[in-house]
């Protein structure tokens, strides 16, 4: 087995990529209360040039893909580094990456769209998992659906347009991971998630009868920031990064995708079902940040927006 080798400590390289046109490879800045970056970081300069393509000043359409500057479209992808994921047990709160989702999509409880389970790791002790939408290539959610509500887009996310969606759920079903939701109800929603414009990448407000799920935040790169969870996660556990260029970021480094998997043993979660999923996992316990594999349990998730919504209830999954 290779040594494993932290990106923090050792930047992978780029090849011949240099540092001003890498910032221009990947759309990501801050958002919100939480920072993408240290000052002097090396995200200091990151634009958004290169997916709304060069020269442009216009955002991107909802619709139309990112593509490169060579016009391959983006194809994004993430990566969980579990040696630097403890369940935020250092932080004394719930999970961040599952909060941060949740207020940002207006998720009704209980959906967890990136939900971090605790599992048995050889030898004794658990790790904590944080596992959104697996976004695979060969999904079979698409496969089953009867009505073309679930897709894939040519970034190679997988959504769900809730317009088309008669609330069949074999599409859940199907779903290996268990990472989609049904909206057995009117979900309450706080009064700015009614002001929304739902769009089949923004899935908000939630509708009932239908199916929810992660929806990869395409929307959110195009426009020059991290997804919810990449942003929250106090550890820069969560890589997000496009397969077409091999680069991915934490927020504040970044690599060349490929390596950084390969280099640390990296895998897929039920790879044997050949359903090629785009989010990969380094292994660990969280122990380069100090959890020992003995200290279980994690704080149960929260749903801050509930306060701000009148005659807010939940449902059993």
């Amino acid at each position: 087995m290779s040594k494993r080798r932290h990106p923090t400590e050792t930047p992978v390289s780029i090849n011949s990529i240099d540092r001003r046109d890498a910032l221009k490879y990947i759309a990501m800045s801050a958002i919100g209360a939480v920072p993408l970056m240290a000052p002097g970081g090396v995200m200091d300069g990151l634009v958004a040039e290169v997916v709304r393509g060069p020269g442009s000043g216009d955002q991107i359409s909802a619709t139309a893909p990112a593509t490169t500057k060579s016009g391959r479209i983006r194809q994004w992808s993430m990566i969980i580094d579990l040696a630097k994921c403890d369940g935020c047990q250092s932080q004394g709160t719930p999970p961040q990456c599952t909060t941060a989702c949740i207020e940002g999509h207006f998720a009704p409880q209980p959906m967890e769209w990136i939900e971090v389970y605790e599992g048995e790791v050889d030898g004794g002790g658990t790790q904590f998992i944080p596992t959104p939408c697996q976004q695979c290539e060969n999904p079979p959610c698409v496969k089953v659906c009867p009505v073309g509500a679930t897709f894939s887009t040519p970034e190679g996310v997988v959504l769900i347009d809730q317009d088309r969606c008669i609330g069949c759920r074999i599409c859940m079903a199907a779903c290996p991971y268990d990472r989609r939701f049904f909206n057995w109800g009117n979900p309450p929603i706080p009064p700015e998630a009614a002001l929304a414009d739902y769009s089949v990448e923004q899935q908000v407000p939630a509708t009932t009868g239908t199916v929810m799920k992660c929806d990869f935040c395409p929307e959110m790169v195009r426009d020059g920031t991290l997804p919810y969870c990449v942003q929250a996660c106090p550890n820069d556990a969560i890589w997000y990064g496009d397969l077409e260029e091999d680069i991915a970021t934490n927020g504040r480094t970044i690599v060349k995708a490929s390596r950084l998997i390969s280099e640390n043993n990296g895998y897929r979660l039920k790879e044997h079902l050949g359903t090629q999923p785009r989010v990969h996992y380094l292994p660990g316990h969280g122990e380069d940040v100090g959890r020992d594999p003995g200290d279980e349990g994690r704080m149960p998730s929260e749903w801050p927006w509930i306060e701000r919504a009148e005659g807010a209830v939940s449902w059993t999954r």
